[in-house]
């Protein structure tokens, strides 16, 4: 596609042009550096990082030296037979064969040649552990927590977490700070822990107008960051792609508008497109999200910007976007917040329904699934079981304790306030079952009787009618000090409250189709030379399906270090 000449006011040689400065954007950058290649990052967005600043910072990779480290030695087959169950007809060998062996090998080569470093805990199940392949931990890891002063002043420029997921402008790592926090009031060592983080907190705040401790996907970004100004890589911000050039069929490079001029970039090797998917993309929503017949039915936390500039590019040179999976996105639950500024935010809905003592009911008054389960399985059976014509929306409810000792959403538990919460309507209160019902505007008969038949089994820990509580991630998302069941306790202390849900994503599935090199491929399935697509701009190779935590950043960080080794003439052996 050949632009307008006078409309171009400057020209910008590289080998390698990277658009979109999350995780697989970085990950191609830095490995194509490494490789010896000129490359250039341009970000559409004032800041960096994309969705990855903004996620858990949790990837999912089989096979690693990390897992190795715990004495978890499993083969290449282990999980490919999980990947395999889990996607069922969307299966792609060749892609899947892919990551198994370079994942292993890019979590290696970023651990020793980067600032990039991770955490393993021992025991995280994957989501449907039971299942063949199934393991109860070695695959997923978490980004170190990072100090944001050795970004020096780019810490300016690296994008924020969500408000709704940070205490007192604090991101709370995953695992000891999440539940030192939830125990402060009960423990003096996590009291202290507590106060000591506050305290640092403040003092940062103070000297650097801002927390430097980053953490979860913060972090992630941040090393991914470091690494790259480390090695020299140019990161423009504010600069949006606006199209490809292509000659000949070949992709050559892209116009990037720039401080208000056109730059036409050539890249001799060729483009990555690394641009966030299309979670704010309302035609293609429209198109692709069942529950969102006008494209608006959806809520999505990741950045607003992520509107498949990536998916129109790889179009117009000939590409296809993979319609075909089950699940266009990976699905959340969220719920949206109203901020003390007037802003609305979106709440994902990540552990809260694990906890015992809550449960998630239909407008009918009716439960639906285990709320255990992965956010991605409980917002399929929410779709399956919203009758036609009616919103697909959820309430989760709690009583007072458990409201109190674990918090609901964006309401933090005690000795933390709640009447902004109550005030704003997000939640809503009742101090009986049946006022809670009225208030919620839900059936009030088929409520009490929901409440009763689940109260009659929770005495003992039970949950006949769902089994919340049996499965291994239940269990881990619970509360191990609650028995005997660490996910179900009764609903008995009013007064009662609920959260409204509505449908979400952690990102898009449905992205470009690329071979095992990570590169595009045009509707015969040929490949497009020159271009390149990672991240959630790329078709997902989990199927339409979420096996386990950090199955978008383990595959984004791999098949980003794929395209840079093929870019640099070092493909990995797929």
């Amino acid at each position: 596609m050949a632009s307008d000449p006078a409309t171009v006011f400057d020209v910008y040689e590289c080998d390698v042009l990277v658009a979109g400065s999350g995780c697989s954007g970085m990950s191609a950058a830095i490995t194509a550096k490494h490789g010896g290649l000129d490359v250039v990052i341009v970000e559409k967005e004032p800041r960096f990082g994309g969705t990855t600043a903004r996620s858990g910072g949790w990837l999912w990779v089989p096979g690693t030296s990390l897992a190795k480290a715990w004495g978890i030695h499993e083969s290449p087959d282990q999980a490919r037979t999980y990947l395999r169950h889990e996607a069922g007809n969307s299966f792609d060998a060749a892609r899947v064969d892919a990551f198994l062996t370079a994942g292993p090998e890019a979590i290696d080569f970023f651990t020793t040649q980067t600032a990039v470093r991770f955490d393993m805990p021992l025991t995280f199940p994957d989501y449907d552990a039971e299942a063949p392949g199934g393991t109860q931990g070695g695959r997923s890891m978490v980004a170190r927590p990072f100090d944001g002063r050795e970004l020096g002043d780019n810490i300016n420029d690296i994008g924020a977490p969500l408000p709704e997921l940070t205490v007192f402008g604090i991101m709370l790592g995953s695992g000891k700070d999440i539940i030192h926090f939830m125990r402060a009031t009960k423990s003096l060592t996590s009291a202290i822990y507590v106060a000591k983080r506050l305290s640092k907190h403040l003092k940062d705040v103070l000297s650097h107008g801002r927390g430097m401790t980053l953490t979860n996907g913060n972090a992630l970004a941040g090393r991914l960051a470091k690494s790259a100004f480390d090695l020299k890589i140019p990161l423009w911000l504010s600069s949006p792609v606006r199209e490809l050039i292509v000659e000949n069929g070949h992709v050559r490079g892209a116009i990037i508008e720039r401080g208000g001029k056109r730059v036409r970039v050539i890249a001799r090797r060729g483009v990555v497109l690394a641009c966030g998917g299309f979670p704010h993309d309302v035609e293609r929503r429209k198109a692709m999200f069942p529950h969102a017949p006008t494209g608006r039915e959806h809520y999505s936390p990741g950045p607003t910007g992520n509107t498949g500039d990536g998916l129109r590019l790889a179009e117009s040179a000939g590409g296809r976007v993979e319609d075909s999976l089950p699940n266009a996105a990976a699905w959340v639950p969220v719920s949206v917040t109203h901020r003390k500024d007037g802003s609305k935010g979106v709440m994902p809905h990540f552990i809260d329904r694990a906890k015992p003592g809550v449960i998630a009911v239909l407008r009918d008054g009716t439960r639906f699934a285990n709320e255990g389960n992965s956010y991605h399985a409980f917002v399929q059976e929410m779709m399956r079981a919203t009758k036609p014509g009616d919103e697909m929306a959820a309430w989760l409810v709690c009583d007072h304790r458990a409201l109190r000792q674990y918090g609901l959403g964006a309401v933090p538990p005690f000795p933390m306030p709640i009447g902004h919460y109550l005030n704003s309507g997000y939640l809503i209160k009742g101090a009986t079952l049946d006022e809670l019902a009225n208030n919620a505007g839900f059936d009030v008969g088929a409520f009490a009787t929901t409440v009763a038949q689940f109260n009659a089994g929770a005495v003992n820990g039970h949950d006949p009618a769902f089994g919340k509580g049996s499965r291994a991630y239940n269990r881990y998302q619970g509360d191990a000090q609650h028995g005997p069941n660490p996910c179900v306790a009764p609903i008995e202390t009013g007064p009662f409250y609920a959260i409204k849900m509505v449908i979400g994503d952690l990102g898009t599935y449905a992205g470009i189709k690329t071979d095992a090199h990570a590169r595009a491929l045009d509707s015969n399935g040929e490949v497009i030379t020159g271009l390149y697509a990672a991240g959630n701009d790329m078709a997902s190779i989990m199927g339409g399906n979420y096996p386990g935590a950090g199955i978008t950043l383990g595959p984004a960080l791999t098949f980003g270090y794929i395209a840079g080794r093929h870019l640099a003439g070092k493909p990995v052996a797929a």
